[in-house]
């Protein structure tokens, strides 16, 4: 565990239902005068959805705006150098994202090559960027992945089918709006997809050779928070209450992570959503409990303890047989929210894992993993989630 970090996140945090309201206010607090809203289709065309609801604060507080609507799940590079080419030609002087991560990390990668050179490709790694972005809001739309919180900007290199990582504390939000009476009419297997995402995002940072004192309180709370209302949130996307529990797991989830980092599970995650453009929240779901069972000798300790937060009974059992108990429980969790049992689902091929397994252990999220693994093991681990039934 580290005692000498440093810790990310927004300056400025918006939550709770209504609090979308707020942003036209803050973006003329910032001087935004011309932000490019970038977004998808969908989210622009929901009659008094986020995007109606954003211009509309927007359009109260007179600030004026141009929108980039053209936001692809797994976002490729292709989208943000035509976002950047409608930013330069609307004159826009800042961004304000709507939607879940792949709207915010198309935002953050337009930002990037605005200002730091066009090649996102080249700047992939730790702290590559020299110059600040424009100014950055984010408005999220889904409990998941926690990019409205985070350093992490992650694209699809659509000609190599890659996916690659821009982290760096200049890719930051300024400002981040989680409103969960936004997502109330998110549909069951999207919140089942990013809700698993956000559960990964709290598990893998407490086991993460990065980790440290606060990180742990904030996964440890995440998934408390999730046990209590992932299902319930699938089942019904009108609970209001399994909503904005799911909201702050999310929030805790993305500040644990964006400073104790992640892990193998995310790592192979990218390899399957660049090679066959899949879900991500479903890859890391599929991955986890493979993964965190390969990991578990690493740190068996921290293992009984995720255990008890999802509510597990370890009273009278040993270290090893508590940790267990969290492996199960993960594999229940992901049962329960209908996520399919296997890779092959996604369109996984066995012969494309030598290659993902050596990708996956050049991804930045590999390096805190609490186990250090070879390509053989990590192509053992693709075919365990392909063979999983």
């Amino acid at each position: 565990m580290k005692t000498n970090f440093d810790f990310l996140m927004p300056s400025v945090n918006f939550f709770g239902p209504g609090v979308i309201a707020k942003i036209g206010a803050r973006a003329k607090m910032l001087n935004m005068r011309r932000p490019l809203i970038v977004t998808d289709k969908f989210l622009a065309s929901v009659p008094n959805g986020p995007v109606t609801q954003t211009l509309a604060s927007l359009d109260e507080a007179g600030v004026a705006y141009a929108i980039y609507d053209e936001v692809e799940p797994n976002p490729k590079v292709r989208n943000i150098q035509a976002a950047k080419a409608l930013y330069l030609a609307e004159h826009c002087d800042s961004i304000i994202t709507v939607g879940g991560g792949s709207a915010h990390d198309t935002g953050k990668g337009t930002g990037i090559i605005l200002t730091n050179g066009d090649d996102i490709t080249t700047l992939a790694g730790i702290e590559t960027l020299d110059n600040a972005l424009p100014p950055l809001m984010a408005v999220n739309t889904t409990a998941g992945t926690g990019s409205e919180l985070t350093r992490h900007c992650v694209i699809t290199n659509e000609a190599t089918h890659l996916k690659f990582v821009v982290v760096s504390w200049r890719n930051i939000p300024l400002v981040s709006f989680n409103d969960p009476a936004l997502q109330l009419d998110v549909p069951a297997k999207l919140t089942a997809a990013t809700g698993m995402d956000a559960f990964v995002q709290a598990i893998e940072p407490y086991v993460s050779t990065n980790r440290n004192a606060i990180t742990d309180g904030q996964c440890l709370q995440a998934i408390r928070l999730i046990e209590q209302s992932l299902r319930q949130a699938v089942a019904n996307g009108h609970d209001l209450d399994a909503r904005t529990k799911m909201v702050e797991a999310e929030m805790l989830a993305g500040m644990a992570f964006n400073n104790a980092d992640l892990g193998y599970v995310h790592a192979m995650a990218h390899q399957l959503g660049g090679q066959y453009d899949a879900p991500h929240g479903v890859c890391c779901a599929l991955l986890l409990p493979i993964v965190e069972e390969y990991n578990l000798i690493a740190c068996p300790d921290r293992f009984a303890e995720l255990a008890r937060a999802m509510g597990e009974n370890t009273d009278g059992l040993s270290t090893r047989e508590a940790a267990e108990l969290a492996i199960k429980a993960m594999r229940q969790m992901a049962k329960d929210v209908g996520i399919p049992a296997s890779i092959k689902a996604l369109g996984a091929k066995p012969e494309d894992f030598p290659l993902m397994a050596e990708n996956a252990l050049k991804d930045g999220n590999a390096f805190s993993n609490p186990r250090k693994g070879t390509k053989e093991d990590l192509i053992a681990l693709f075919q365990q989630a392909y063979d999983a039934e």
